[in-house]
């Protein structure tokens, strides 16, 4: 299925020419016939006789017939414009060499539409961590994938991560204990709702399928 996923992205953003690099696939919700796939990307083209660095992040939508996967539709990334003054977390975020952000997480932060509660706990993260952000606010679906809820990326008020000190969430080698200590941590920095692969006691932590891939950490405000 994220086969599929990237497939689509990486022939959509080639049509204006240059190179694809997708940073991650994580899945935005899966049911047993619906999905969302989320496709972090860079894209590097020529202009002007110098190498351009951009990208998106696409919702990748899939319906299931059968054992086959097929894509209905795609939703790049809409992070809005930039904002004229930003807060210093968010200065101090987008400098910050321990936190990796793709391009459309950066102009998430740019935007100025990410509460600092967020932003906080990322810096508080990284004192300890490596921490690769997969999305934050746009490029999620609206709502919690399958349902009526809204979800709280678009508010500017979750960020998921895709990687902790090099190692890829997803990975079956990565220590299970590097996942375990990294959503607690998340979850002292102020996350009311941590999901991951490994299952924790305590009501602020949660695993499904979805989130076998990546640690969500919402924040109430």
């Amino acid at each position: 299925m994220k086969r599929v996923a990237v497939a689509a992205v990486v022939e959509q953003l080639q049509r204006g020419g240059g190179v694809v690099e997708v940073i991650d696939a994580q899945y935005g919700g899966i049911l047993s016939s619906t999905a969302s796939v989320l496709v972090p990307c860079r894209v590097y083209r020529i202009s002007g006789g110098r190498m351009v660095t951009g990208g998106t992040t696409v919702d990748v939508r899939l319906s299931r017939s059968g054992e086959t996967w097929r894509v209905t539709s795609t939703h790049p990334a809409t992070p809005g414009t930039a904002a004229k003054m930003l807060s210093p977390v968010a200065r101090q975020v987008l400098a910050n060499k321990q936190i990796m952000l793709p391009p459309a997480s950066i102009a998430d932060v740019e935007s100025g539409q990410v509460h600092d509660s967020v932003l906080t706990a990322m810096l508080t993260l990284a004192k300890t961590y490596r921490i690769g952000v997969s999305v934050i606010r746009s490029g999620h679906p609206i709502n919690v994938f399958g349902t009526d809820r809204p979800s709280d990326h678009p508010r500017g008020r979750a960020f998921d991560t895709w990687e902790i000190d090099g190692h890829p969430v997803v990975s079956p080698t990565t220590s299970r204990s590097l996942i375990s200590s990294y959503m607690k941590a998340a979850e002292r920095a102020g996350s009311y709702n941590v999901g991951g692969p490994v299952v924790l006691s305590g009501a602020a932590f949660f695993s499904d399928q979805t989130h076998h891939d990546h640690v969500h950490a919402g924040f109430r405000s």
